[in-house]
């Protein structure tokens, strides 16, 4: 899931370290916020002022809901880097925002103070701005108040206990500390927050046909949760599966090399359709130039397969995508995923040694969970 929110998504700020990112889909929140504060919300609770002041504070409005969130979030990363954990970025997106976190939790009580940081947060800035708003007046009470109600809202939104929200993850926090694995914890939380998003999505339904308000947005909350719930199991699944493996034990060792001075007619016919692989390393003699792929041939018109050397369309290796056979498989897999490679060099004192890839990688996964029980894998 927080791959997707990556992919469709800007750098807009950094703090302590971390980029903050919006998601394309927050645009779309941002909008409607400020057009239904504008339009109804303050209007109603501060009228006869000016139409432009009604939409100044909408949009000022937003933008600080946004910023609330966004403490919200921070809040989370602070606690979990004083556990030593790593915050890759923090996006905000439709349905609030999610701090990216390389790894799990150290220890069951990392997990809770990390969970409820994030509330703790939301029910101070809700507390900061209702003591505000009790010295304003008009436009500006209207304002503080929305804020204050809104955070007060994210806060109890977010201890809803279905995972991975802020209440799920300290649901499996107990479940952990109780059961002594971490796995099985995340397996029976995020059956409850499935539930919990099967309940949003039926009274959403329910909503629909009976006219009650918010019906359509309940079930799109419903499904993102149903899907955030399996998402993070499986995430956590491939983390304890690969927790203790080494490059080595996945790496293809037998490699199936291209020289450099193939054309790309001759690496289509004898290479690509022949051995099914969606890329190959290149070489010119002993020297390791990089890979070259499928999207690489497919950028050279066809009428020039003929003319093109597999070498000059190899994308160059970099030593900042390259492992040695010691390193973690997450590493590797989080290196791939970080700069979208399906192949990386497993390398040692400047020799290529084998190969890692991510079809690899989800095949050992796959045979790893059919032959080990259930609680092993």
């Amino acid at each position: 899931m927080t791959d997707s929110l990556t992919s469709g998504s800007w750098k807009i700020a950094s703090v302590m370290g971390i980029p903050i990112r919006v998601h394309f889909s927050w645009l779309i929140v941002f909008g409607l916020i400020s057009w239904s504060l504008s339009v109804a919300y303050f209007p109603q609770i501060a009228p006869d002022l000016p139409a432009l002041s009604y939409w100044i504070k909408g949009v000022l409005a937003a933008l600080l809901l946004f910023v609330s969130v966004a403490l919200h979030e921070l809040s989370h990363s602070f606690v979990a880097r004083r556990y030593g954990m790593t915050i890759s970025s923090i996006t905000l997106f439709i349905f609030g925002g999610v701090a990216q976190m390389k790894s799990e939790p150290p220890h069951p009580r990392a997990e809770f103070w990390i969970a409820v940081a994030g509330p703790a947060c939301s029910f101070l800035l809700a507390g900061l701005f209702y003591g505000l708003s009790q010295r304003a007046e008009g436009g500006s009470f209207a304002l503080l108040n929305y804020l204050a109600r809104i955070n007060f809202l994210i806060g109890v939104f977010n201890l809803i206990p279905g995972f991975p929200m802020d209440g799920g993850r300290v649901l499996r926090s107990l479940l952990w500390s109780r059961t002594k694995n971490l796995l099985r914890a995340t397996r029976r939380a995020a059956a409850v927050g499935q539930l919990f998003a099967l309940l949003f999505l039926f009274y959403g339904f329910f909503s629909l046909f009976t006219g009650l308000p918010g019906g359509l947005w309940l079930m799109l909350i419903g499904w993102f949760l149903f899907s955030a719930a399996q998402a993070s199991y499986q995430s956590t699944s491939l983390q304890h599966a690969l927790s203790d493996v080494k490059v080595r034990n996945i790496m293809t060792q037998d490699l199936v090399t291209l020289p450099a001075s193939t054309n790309l007619a001759e690496a289509v016919d004898r290479y690509f359709l022949r051995y099914g692989y969606g890329g190959f390393p290149v070489f010119d003699g002993p020297r390791f130039l990089g890979f070259v792929t499928l999207k690489e041939v497919k950028n050279v018109p066809r009428e020039r397969w003929d003319a093109v050397r597999v070498g000059d369309v190899a994308v160059p290796h970099d030593s900042r995508w390259e492992v040695s056979g010691d390193d973690g498989v997450m590493t590797a897999l989080e290196m791939m995923l970080g700069a979208d490679r399906g192949r990386i060099a497993v390398m040692e004192q400047g020799q290529m040694k084998g190969l890692i890839t991510r079809n690899g990688i989800a095949r050992y996964v796959q045979i790893r969970g059919i032959i080990l029980p259930e609680g092993e894998h």
